[in-house]
């Protein structure tokens, strides 16, 4: 496994993030139990879930199976990087969502007491709240980190010009701020080289690429039951993504991990998210560490 700081912190990373939005709706506890365990025999000790996984399985559903699984001890809590997130409603109440101060102290607990720890290595905000201003965000996360109960603070699908205002006003506050985005970027979708990753350079945060193989388009030239999304993509690119399974072929290697190694190529990119729903899907993404790009691919 290689391994890289998180953005511009200490803290050092797996290459590959483990994601569980499956684990769950889609994937058995048990096999979450062993695409887990065999994460960290291959060395990843990044894991990145949040509080409103579970669909059907209900809200925070995502959060006990991982907090299940590091409760087996062993030394799983204390070689894993966790991650989660606030911001998604929680329940009907008014105060259930969003990036109040109220809302990030009771979200925080109950990510603690569903995983099972006490702490959170990075708790991200999962979007943007337009209603809260960031003299309210940054004392609730203060606190937190104050209290020991939260460790680096990170967002998702922010755009530059948000990452620049939370980290100018965390600076004016003496607080570290953001140390990473978790932002959809692939060989698909590219928006955010135009101002989040010339943001994320400045302020130095680490890149977290969700949706790396695009839904799984990126990744099989066929369409499951559940990547109607995949097909959507395959449906706006058509030939490229042809010339691109076919470009794979002719290298001997699968596109799931081209795509991933592109990924790991790019500017400030930490660690692209895997959200395996199977064992083969996860241990197909490692090849990816071993596949070198020249700088013009």
């Amino acid at each position: 496994m290689k391994y890289a700081r998180l953005g511009r912190t200490a803290l050092e990373v797996s290459r590959l993030c483990l994601g569980t939005m499956n684990f769950g709706p889609f994937t058995s506890p048990e096999e979450s139990f062993a695409i887990m365990d065999a994460a960290r025999e291959a060395g990843v000790n990044f894991l990145d879930t949040a509080d409103v996984y579970g669909r059907d399985k209900g809200k925070g559903a995502t959060e006990e199976i991982v907090g299940a699984w590091l409760a087996q001890g062993g030394g799983r809590r204390e070689d894993t990087v966790l991650a989660t997130k606030v911001f998604g409603r929680m329940g009907e109440k008014p105060n259930e969502r969003g990036l109040s101060a109220r809302h990030i102290r009771d979200a925080c607990e109950a990510s603690l007491r569903r995983l099972g720890t006490d702490r959170i290595d990075l708790y991200q905000m999962h979007h943007v709240d337009r209603t809260a201003p960031w003299e309210e965000i940054w004392p609730a996360m203060e606190n937190l980190v104050r209290e020991g109960k939260v460790l680096y603070v990170g967002s998702s699908n922010f755009a530059g010009w948000h990452i620049a205002t939370a980290n100018q006003v965390a600076a004016r506050r003496n607080f570290l701020g953001l140390v990473s985005e978790q932002s959809l970027y692939n060989l698909t979708e590219r928006t955010v080289e135009l101002e989040v990753i010339p943001a994320c350079l400045e302020y130095g945060l680490g890149v977290l690429p969700w949706s790396p193989l695009a839904m799984g388009a990126l990744a099989s030239a066929g369409v499951r039951g559940k990547e109607q999304w995949a097909g959507k993509v395959r449906t706006r690119l058509g030939e490229r993504l042809d010339r691109w399974f076919a470009f794979c072929r002719e290298r001997g290697e699968e596109p799931a991990a081209v795509a991933l190694a592109w990924l790991l190529s790019r500017p400030a990119v930490t660690a692209p998210i895997l959200g395996p729903r199977t064992m083969d899907q996860f241990t197909g993404s490692l090849r990816a560490l071993g596949i070198e790009l020249s700088a013009a691919f």
